[in-house]
């Protein structure tokens, strides 16, 4: 008996180990201290993970406004000037027309020609006749559309109801060469005889104008047809 109880008191008495008790009493503590950290941690990461997204988006889109072409707008090209693709006889190149584009009577074709005296290039018509070998000067009618009075230039009408509407002359059976701002008419069939016993085609059938369109000079090269000088 006695040695039980020896061994009771001396179990019961027994010191215990040094800073068990106090370890055990801060745990608590020490791990509303680590949750507290963790939330933080996540809390910071969060806000690092969102700016680092709106960082990214926003280069990204930077990169693509630099990349992206600027649209060009097209400006459609302004149509030649018709006079530009005239053909301009000058003594270097006094080439007007081929034979092949002045095939059919009364068939023409516009071109500008030097004028020596004024150093200016003048509008002109050369016109196939009804008559006369192709290959031969005689079968064609150059003419300056520049008249000889006044400003308004000469025109080749081949419209024959133009001709007995807008000039008034019923009596028209094939093209003529008329002034708009007079309303005289001239004709390639006629020729009319001028001071110093010159002829000259393109009679006055109608109007006031008192002399034919002056003359052009024509060549025939080949398949070429040349225009050498004006009247």
């Amino acid at each position: 008996m006695a040695d039980d109880s020896s061994t009771s008191r001396f179990k019961a008495e027994m010191p215990q180990i040094p800073g068990i008790a106090r370890e055990a009493s801060h745990a608590p503590r020490h791990s509303a201290i680590t949750l507290l950290s963790l939330i933080a941690g996540v809390i910071v990461f969060g806000v690092v993970l969102l700016f680092a997204v709106r960082w990214f988006n926003h280069s990204r889109h930077i990169a693509s406004t630099h990349l992206e072409p600027t649209p060009q707008l097209e400006v459609p090209a302004a149509p030649p000037d018709p006079k530009s693709l005239m053909p301009h006889a000058d003594s270097n190149n006094p080439v007007i027309a081929q034979i092949s584009e002045l095939a059919q009577p009364w068939s023409s074709v516009d071109f500008f020609i030097r004028d020596l005296t004024s150093g200016e290039n003048v509008p002109a018509t050369i016109v196939r006749l009804p008559s006369g070998s192709p290959t031969s000067a005689s079968g064609y009618w150059a003419f300056s559309r520049k008249p000889p009075y006044g400003d308004c230039d000469l025109e080749y009408v081949r419209d024959l109801n133009a001709l007995r509407t807008g000039y008034d002359f019923q009596q028209a059976k094939h093209p003529l060469v008329g002034n708009p701002c007079s309303h005289t008419l001239y004709d390639p069939l006629q020729t009319a005889n001028l001071p110093g016993n010159i002829w000259i085609r393109g009679a006055v059938v109608q109007g006031s104008d008192i002399r034919p369109p002056f003359g052009v000079e024509i060549k025939v090269q080949g398949k070429q047809i040349l225009a050498i000088r004006t009247e």
